[in-house]
């Protein structure tokens, strides 16, 4: 592994192996967060979740930063650069305040009545998962003292990200509070994601039923002497290279993935984790398991709401916000003040959309973005 500058190959290599310790004791995450944080030397940091249906955000794992902090963040998240950002970006998409407009940044109201009283200056941070309604990022912080984030920072969270995120995923999938106790095999059958527990000689010994039913379509994977079968003839070699590679003591290949194609051009995501070892083993002993391979139908990962519009038309974080701002019936002024910028940026955002969406005006914009949403369902027209 190669290093940063300023940064050893062989910290790197241990932060990354304490990130994947992370996916089967959610716990050291504490200790990790602060790892993350001290390479890239930062003051605090932490580990975000975002429940978009209950409009909640906690901050998990965090260190560094005031309660006071904490708590104006928590009720203003939804307005703020990272939520917005965080909806356009990808998994894994590494943002900083600092690459934005700063002068923007500078007169906004985030940053006068929340970073600025509590001496921060700059945030990073990346979405590192993203379920259903809830949405988890991994930040850091520097204060004034300090100068802001360079390409150095920002390149090494690029490549801490990918482990971030697939340690939370798997964590996620398994819920090990819940795996620790005797309901193991309903816990497995209960999830969303594929799963199946290999031998140390590929051997399928379990399968969960979403795997069972991944398996029963075909188009992507079958189980053919025992043994997990692509259909793709190159990812057939690969998957059983990877598993008997991640079988082996001397080979780190924790959150390593691999793409699954179907016979439409579709299929699954791959994602393998030896378990035989250290604390994997005594949770997975039941199984006499040597290797989990976590099989995921990415298109079934639902959308935040206005993600697809400002994927479609190519929308900024901070175009997206004052789109939806502007969605909820309030005028140029008012979006400005909810959002905490100059109204001229309102405006200037809102023909910057104009032209990417082929509109001229308001109404037609918005009519244009409510044709986008999809239609509720009876039951939930009920409900509201």
């Amino acid at each position: 592994m190669i290093g940063l500058d300023g940064v050893s190959a062989q910290a790197l290599s241990d932060v990354i192996g304490a990130i994947y310790d992370c996916a089967l004791n959610p716990q050291l995450w504490a200790t990790t967060c602060r790892r993350i944080a001290d390479l890239c030397e930062s003051t605090a940091g932490g580990i975000c979740v975002h429940d978009m249906r209950h409009v909640q955000n906690d901050q998990l794992f965090v260190f560094g930063y005031e309660q006071t902090f904490l708590e104006k963040l928590g009720e203003n998240y939804a307005r703020t650069p990272m939520a917005a950002a965080d909806i356009v970006a990808e998994v894994g998409h590494v943002s900083a305040l600092s690459m934005n407009d700063l002068d923007e940044l500078l007169e906004s109201r985030f940053y006068r009545d929340i970073l600025q009283p509590h001496g921060l200056q700059d945030i990073i941070w990346f979405p590192a998962l993203r379920t259903g309604g809830r949405m988890a990022s991994m930040h850091a912080s520097r204060t004034e003292k300090v100068q802001r984030y360079q390409q150095i920072d920002i390149d090494l969270f690029k490549l801490l990200s990918p482990h971030v995120c697939r340690a939370l995923t798997i964590s996620d999938a398994l819920d090990l509070r819940t795996l620790r106790s005797e309901m193991l095999e309903r816990t497995f059958d209960m999830l969303a994601v594929g799963v199946f527990l290999t031998a140390r000689d590929g051997r399928v010994v379990y399968m969960n039923e979403t795997a069972e039913r991944q398996i029963k379509t075909g188009n992507a994977v079958s189980v053919v002497g025992n043994r997990i079968f692509p259909t793709d003839v190159a990812a057939r070699a690969a998957l059983s290279a990877a598993i008997d590679q991640a079988s082996r003591e001397d080979v780190d290949m924790s959150g390593h993935s691999l793409a699954i194609p179907d016979v439409d051009g579709a299929g699954y995501i791959a994602t393998l984790l030896p378990v035989d070892r250290g604390q994997r083993s005594g949770i997975l002993a039941p199984f006499a398991a040597s290797v989990a391979v976590f099989m995921k139908d990415p298109a079934e990962v639902p959308m935040m709401p206005g993600e697809a519009f400002a994927r479609l038309y190519k929308l900024t974080g901070g175009e997206l916000r004052v789109l939806m701002s502007l969605a909820q019936g309030l005028g140029a002024k008012e979006a400005a003040d909810m959002l905490g910028i100059g109204e001229p940026t309102v405006r200037s955002h809102l023909q910057r959309i104009f032209a990417k969406t082929n509109t001229t005006r308001q109404a037609d914009l918005l009519r244009l973005l409510q044709s986008s949403s999809p239609p509720l369902l009876p039951a939930q027209q009920a409900v509201s």
